[in-house]
């Protein structure tokens, strides 16, 4: 059920007891679905509704700016599912209001089309994120090649441009959707898998729904609202003082100019605090941990080596020079701990289906599509009953999902080589065969874990690709094509089965659901295009380090392909030899985590975590352990108000600073630059533009 304020709850249930405890007790003892017995639930074709669609394509367009600008910063997303179903039921909420004072309302608002506003939200702005816009799609562009470490020609580069991009990502992402369809009663019913991102989405849509969650969620928007205004209205201020390079309030030097110089200060970003309040906490002190190791001790004394392990006439951009470690390490880091993670999920998911398959005393024969399920067993409750009951009404049938898949990947391997000459038809005819057994891998990791391994399945596809296809036939842009097909498939496939759950858990139809994670995902084959190319033309610098939007992974990935066909002989000095220790120890980390027990691994850092500053630096760090110390006090002086209304207030700030970048980029298109630059500078350096003004 949803969250409540504590002393709310508390004087509503008292009074209850006084006025008539016994049916106090007997409401209090109500399951989910006891609650909802009385209401109908309609028609799958009734669940996605007109309003719905709209709504869901409003939305789509504001998660899909807070995704594209998280992306293209520091590659950082937290689940935005709590923003999208509070924001759906407020929208339609007020429409279904509005319609019904005119008398004209003639289907009222369930769960169940709740959901299918979230799943379509949440497949539509995810796409900003599969897509590769900051990460493996834009590495092709000739700005990240320019920064890597490899001479680079003409076959392994492809720059953006609208119609490509939008033709490859309609191309590529529908396939994940039917690679697992006839599995579902695998996933949801027989092995009851929990998947707790669809499960906690919904209890929260759930709750929305009965008389008390629905208060608390009027009451989380208005506090959404009002830090929405608050955030799109600082970063409108903070545009006044942006009109040159390194001005503005996210230049502020806050621990002073050396630190300043070493990516240590506070960036008056609310963005990332609104990210550090819903991230947990051990991801907030890991990024920390890594931004101190990283630019606090060892880029330090690395860069005193200069002249030494590389030359000292190279530019900061260089790859051969200390960049080189700062993206090398990252990288060994990051493939250190998604090896691991691999592998463990790997073996819990055939350790786990090695046990549901040797069952012995169900007799139970495991369910496609078509096939009959066994229903209502005895120690079924009555929620599971009523969930398998509806779940198993509306078939997905499967020959569709098998046509689906065929025809797709058919019209794909016809096309996709057009797009990218490098990147042959049996290359992908390869991929198609090997990607559903790795898309129910995914899945079913996924839903023990909660952990989509995406980016992992696509690197594995960078390193066989572009290998296979060399360095003299484009293997650089064949590795980063495939890994994009590969990454499209896996995550929409995890996405799909979270969203089953949900269904299941709200009663909504797997084919509601099927239907919008289609529509939602066609929304966002266009919307992300679009919006990634206003970035693109507003943002002058848009890729490298020194710009508002670096992109760090798009330089990431270019260089993992570039390993995967030429190997590392482009490395700094002694680059490998630390890269080997970090890689190393990554998965050391990861293995002590696991044997120590959840307890005592909450206080080790996450190893992947721990990359990211690497790069980019500690700005975005500190940023976010600002938004986790917020909840820790708030937590300590009211725990109650800052469970219910923490999530609430950390989505207004990361909409509110996220939407700015709409009418921020229409001003750059139009010319209108900011009239004043902010810059601090040291007593000295002060001294001598005074001076020099003064001549």
């Amino acid at each position: 059920m949803g969250l409540t304020e504590k002393n709310e709850e508390e004087e509503e249930m008292n009074r209850r007891k006084e006025d008539d405890p016994e049916e106090a007790a007997a409401k209090e003892s109500l399951s989910i679905e006891q609650i909802f017995a009385s209401k109908e639930v309609p028609p799958w074709q009734k669940q996605v509704t007109i309003r719905a669609l709209v709504v869901s394509f409003v939305l789509s367009i504001l998660f899909t700016f807070i995704v594209m600008k998280l992306n293209l910063t520091t590659g950082i997303i937290p689940s935005l599912n709590v923003s999208a179903g509070l924001l759906g039921f407020f929208f339609i909420k007020t429409w279904t209001k509005l319609v019904q004072k005119s008398g004209m309302l003639k289907q009222p608002f369930t769960r169940q089309e709740n959901t299918v506003i979230q799943t379509c939200v949440v497949a539509s702005s995810g796409i900003a994120f599969s897509g590769g816009f900051g990460s493996y799609l834009f590495g092709m562009s000739e700005v990240v090649a320019k920064q890597s470490s490899e001479a680079t020609s003409a076959k392994d580069i492809k720059n953006p441009a609208l119609g490509w991009i939008i033709g490859f990502i309609f191309v590529v992402s529908f396939l994940g959707l039917f690679s697992v369809v006839p599995l579902r009663k695998i996933m949801i019913i027989d092995f009851k898998l929990t998947y707790p991102s669809g499960t906690a989405t919904a209890h929260l849509i759930n709750s929305f729904h009965t008389p008390q969650g629905a208060k608390l969620a009027k009451k989380q928007v208005r506090a959404l609202g009002k830090f929405f205004s608050f955030s799109f209205l600082w970063g409108f201020f903070q545009w006044f003082f942006t009109a040159g390079d390194d001005c503005g309030f996210v230049s502020f030097p806050t621990f002073g100019l050396k630190a300043y110089e070493n990516k240590f200060y506070f960036d008056f970003s609310a963005t990332y605090v609104g990210v550090g309040m819903i991230c947990p906490y051990l991801i907030n002190i890991s990024l920390l941990v890594g931004a101190i190791l990283s630019w606090g001790i060892m880029w330090p004394l690395i860069d005193n080596k200069k002249g030494s392990w590389y030359s000292a006439d190279l530019s900061p951009s260089s790859l051969h020079g200390l960049q080189g470690y700062k993206v090398f390490i990252a990288i060994a880091m990051i493939l250190g701990d998604g090896l691991y993670n691999f592998l463990k999920v790997l073996s819990r998911t055939l350790l786990g289906l090695y046990k549901q398959l040797s069952k012995k005393d169900s007799g139970v024969v495991i369910p496609v599509a078509g096939n009959s399920s066994p229903q209502n067993t005895p120690s079924q409750s009555y929620d599971d009953q009523i969930r398998t009951q509806l779940f198993l009404k509306d078939q997905i049938p499967l020959w569709l999902a098998i046509a689906g898949y065929v025809t797709i990947a058919i019209i794909s391997a016809a096309t996709l080589p057009h797009i990218f000459h490098q990147l042959k038809w049996y290359y992908i005819v390869v991929i198609y065969i090997i990607a559903p057994p790795l898309a129910f891998c995914n899945a079913y990791g996924c839903g023990l874990t909660d952990w989509s391994l995406a980016s992992t399945y696509g690197k594995l596809a960078i390193f066989t690709i572009g290998a296979w296809a060399g360095a003299s036939q484009g293997g650089v842009l064949a590795g980063l094509a495939a890994c994009g097909v590969m990454m499209n498939i896996v995550s929409t496939a995890s996405d799909l089965m979270q969203d089953f759950k949900t269904g299941y858990m709200t009663l909504a139809s797997p084919r509601s659901m099927f239907v919008s994670q289609i529509i939602g995902t066609a929304m966002g084959c266009v919307i992300s295009p679009c919006v990634f190319w206003l970035f693109y033309k507003a943002f002058n610098g848009l890729g490298t380090p020194d710009s508002e939007y670096p992109a760090p992974f798009a330089l990431v990935y270019r260089n993992m392909s570039i390993l995967g066909v030429q190997g590392f002989s482009a490395l700094p000095k002694h680059c490998l030899t630390l890269c080997y220790v970090f890689f190393i120890a990554a998965v050391v980390i990861n293995g002590i985590r696991d044997a120590v027990g959840k307890k005592r691994a909450s206080y080790i850092p996450l190893p992947m975590a721990m990359a990211i500053p690497f790069y980019l630096g500690s700005y975005f760090a500190i940023d976010m352990c600002v938004g986790s110390f917020i909840l820790y006090v708030w937590g300590k002086l009211n725990k109650a108000k800052a469970d219910a209304f923490g999530p609430a207030v950390a989505s207004g700030l990361i909409c509110g600073d996220g939407i700015w970048t709409l009418p921020s980029s229409i001003l750059a298109l139009a010319g209108v630059n900011p009239p004043i630059c902010m810059k601090f500078l040291s007593r000295g350096t002060n001294v001598k533009v005074d001076g020099f003004l003064a001549s």
